[in-house]
């Protein structure tokens, strides 16, 4: 369903500090895979989903989507195609709009968008219903404004906004991290659920090596703009975090990376 191939990307080429995000990199990813990527700070994950979305235009290679070139297309004609969450939980919300306000225009991604009420009785009732299944007693919120909840309720909601389009695939990039362990364990449950339910193609960046293991179908190791090895079914079950370590150091990976140690 995607295929990245042979995609180099280059920041501040020819310059001092030139870094090659990523490096004649090949990936596919098939309809349904629930790939988790793994790296050290530098690998080219982040680069790697940006790269996807075209927010990072690359010099070499192509980004295929169902068979179809998109390396050119603008942010704006992929936006219905990718639902995307951040790291940071203020990335992926408009803080100054309430929580039906943001999910009414996560509704309609990709989508024209034209000079009328956007959240209607029906809507809100859509909404309401998504939200109770989290738990967090949201549904009975819909007219608060964003910025007034917590990190992990944010996290949540953008989630939900990423799904609610019903995207092609689906764009994680280590939104687990700027949450508590307890509130990351609810989040990524509900991701689990809903990207089971929606039978949602999914790439999710993670600093946690024991998360990589744990969730998806496959996983993908990056180092240096490379892949350097994938593991999936009985393969990837079997794995340990101490033989993700060892893989990294395989590849000359010293894992001066306390983020990925301490996860």
């Amino acid at each position: 369903m995607l295929a990245l191939d042979r995609i180099t990307k280059t920041f501040m080429a020819g310059q001092a500090a030139e870094v090659r995000a990523l490096d004649d990199m090949n990936l596919t990813v098939a309809d349904g895979d629930f790939v988790t990527v793994i790296g050290s700070n530098g690998a080219g994950k982040s680069t790697l989903l940006k790269t996807i979305v075209g927010l990072a235009m690359p010099e070499s290679g192509r980004v295929m989507l169902d068979g179809r070139d998109i390396t050119r297309e603008p942010v704006h004609r992929r936006a219905g195609l990718f639902g995307r969450i951040a790291q940071d939980p203020n990335d992926s919300t408009c803080a100054g709009m309430t929580i039906e306000e943001n999910l009414a225009m996560a509704a309609k991604r990709g989508q024209p968008r034209w000079l009328r009420q956007a959240v209607t009785p029906q809507l809100r009732e859509s909404f309401r219903a998504a939200l109770a299944e989290t738990g967090l007693g949201l549904e009975n919120r819909l007219d608060t404004r964003m910025g007034l909840l917590s990190g992990g309720q944010r996290q949540t909601i953008a989630l939900l906004m990423a799904t609610l389009a019903g995207p092609r695939l689906l764009l994680l990039d280590e939104h687990l991290a700027a949450l508590d362990p307890k509130t990351a364990e609810l989040v990524m449950g509900l991701t689990d659920r809903l990207v089971a339910e929606r039978r949602l193609t999914t790439l999710m960046i993670t600093h946690n090596m024991a998360d990589a293991i744990r969730w998806g179908s496959r996983l993908v190791m990056m180092h240096r703009g490379r892949i350097i090895f994938e593991a999936a079914g009985s393969a990837k079950s079997e794995l340990t975090v101490a033989g993700l370590v060892r893989k990294f150091h395989e590849a000359g990976s010293d894992l001066a990376d306390d983020r990925l140690l301490l996860a």
